[in-house]
């Protein structure tokens, strides 16, 4: 096995992440990252001391909404969300930072992305929701997708 290289690093690391989802639908992790130094990581789920979907259930489940619409019908808050927030919190600069992500941002994410100065995203897996992929790349912020090769050893569960 060798060494990874640093976006398969940091990917895999969105794996992990994504394990502390609360969401029923989608396990999605992000990872802030400025000059190999991880500034700030997220997950999907509720805000701090709200119950979680996987105590109450999905509200989006319940009222059959398609992934990739009606984003404001969730009580989660979406993994890139959580680690400019955390970045926030703590007085992190994310500005000309790279987040990597399981899953390809959505509009709303994606226009913090844009605002918050995020100069690259990485991401594994694409998302329904074509306007953010629209707005993304015509904002100057590289987005390129990530696909694990098949020869790497990714340690049992990462895809």
């Amino acid at each position: 096995m060798g060494r990874p290289g640093w976006d398969e690093y940091f990917m895999e690391i969105t794996h992990l992440v994504a394990k502390r989802s609360t969401c029923l639908r989608r396990q999605v992790g992000a990872v802030l990252v400025k000059e190999k130094n991880i500034l700030a990581t997220g997950y999907n789920g509720a805000p701090s001391g709200i119950s979680h979907c996987l105590d109450v259930g999905c509200l989006r489940e319940e009222m059959g909404i398609p992934s990739g619409q009606r984003h404001e019908l969730c009580r989660g808050l979406h993994a890139e969300q959580n680690a400019i927030i955390q970045a926030a919190r703590h007085g992190t600069n994310i500005d000309g930072a790279t987040l990597y992500s399981t899953t390809m941002p959505c509009i709303i994410c994606s226009k913090m992305i844009i605002n918050a100065g995020i100069g690259r995203v990485v991401y594994e897996e694409g998302y329904a929701d074509e306007l953010a992929t629209e707005l993304i790349r015509a904002s100057g912020v590289v987005v390129e997708k990530f696909a694990f090769s098949a020869n790497q050893d990714q340690g049992g569960e990462l895809p």
